[in-house]
């Protein structure tokens, strides 16, 4: 009598909610590819606004994994490695070959400047602990600049050029320390804004929503001005997130002991909530 093999374990079916998260990130990858390819092609609107799209499917992923509950640690890697291609390499390529290519040796410092420190800070947001005693408030902030609105920034000369043609904001000499100084914001330890913890209140609804309709008109319409603004302002606000953000400090101090060690204390990245980190670790820094 033949002997009877053990019957292979057949492979679970995986969920929809737990796919359309990884889905948006792989649209998201594909979207910085598609930016280098059209740097390449020196086609600049196009690779800017790829990378742009890329930054709306990063915003996105995180919030539908939550929303469906499709949360898997394979989603967090897929994530992290999208994130540093479409926000740490295809910005700054974009930029040297746009005009920091020019300076030889030291464009190119720039573009090692920018993707280490992209790559730094998403190291920092996976290796983060979250501190138990850690208060709600902190998640009202980031640690630094997040890395979508790192390469949004990188791009800001580029997208004033769009605007009111070339000149001073093409100069290779500008572009180098601006791409510098924008990756020292990415790994720095100011504290920004997240938006995370905004309410809005309903006598306000309507004119909040009568204000989105204008931005989007305008976004139609003047896009590379109306996105040079928003970039401009968001500079502006960080003196405030400073100043909010050591306010809170004093009313409601964070342990000694978490400060020491370092811990991020922090909420998705506009982007970036990982579509695959735990709900107890979602509010750490990328």
């Amino acid at each position: 009598m033949a002997m009877l093999r053990p019957r292979a374990p057949r492979l679970r079916n995986l969920p929809l909610n737990s796919l359309a998260p990884n889905i948006l990130t792989t649209l998201a990858l594909c979207s910085g590819l598609t930016s280098i390819r059209f740097s390449l092609a020196e086609r600049w609107q196009l690779a800017v606004v790829a990378i742009l799209v890329a930054a709306i499917f990063d915003a996105l992923d995180g919030r539908l994994a939550r929303l469906l509950k499709g949360t898997t640690k394979f989603g967090a890697e897929l994530d992290s490695l999208s994130d540093f291609l479409c926000f740490g390499v295809a910005p700054v390529l974009l930029m040297y070959l746009w005009t920091l290519e020019s300076l030889g040796n030291f464009g190119w410092l720039a573009v090692l400047a920018f993707a280490v420190a992209c790559a730094l800070r998403l190291a920092r947001f996976n290796t983060a602990l979250d501190e138990p005693d850690k208060p709600v408030w902190m998640s009202n902030f980031f640690t630094g600049v997040p890395a979508p609105m790192g390469a949004a920034l990188a791009l800001l000369p580029m997208m004033l050029t769009f605007a009111v043609g070339d000149g001073l904001f093409r100069s290779p000499y500008l572009i180098f320390f601006w791409c510098i100084c924008v990756g020292f914001l990415m790994v720095s330890r100011i504290p920004t804004f997240s938006g995370k913890k905004i309410k809005v209140r309903r006598d306000y609804v309507l004119p909040l929503l009568f204000l989105v309709g204008v931005l989007g008109t305008l976004l139609a319409t003047e896009p590379w001005i109306t996105l040079s603004v928003i970039l401009v302002g968001y500079l502006c606000l960080m003196p405030l997130g400073v100043r909010s953000y050591r306010r809170q400090q004093i009313m409601e101090p964070w342990p000694r002991k978490a400060a020491n060690e370092g811990v991020a204390a922090n909420a998705d990245e506009g982007d970036e909530e990982l579509d695959g980190v735990p709900p107890n670790s979602q509010n750490r820094l990328r």
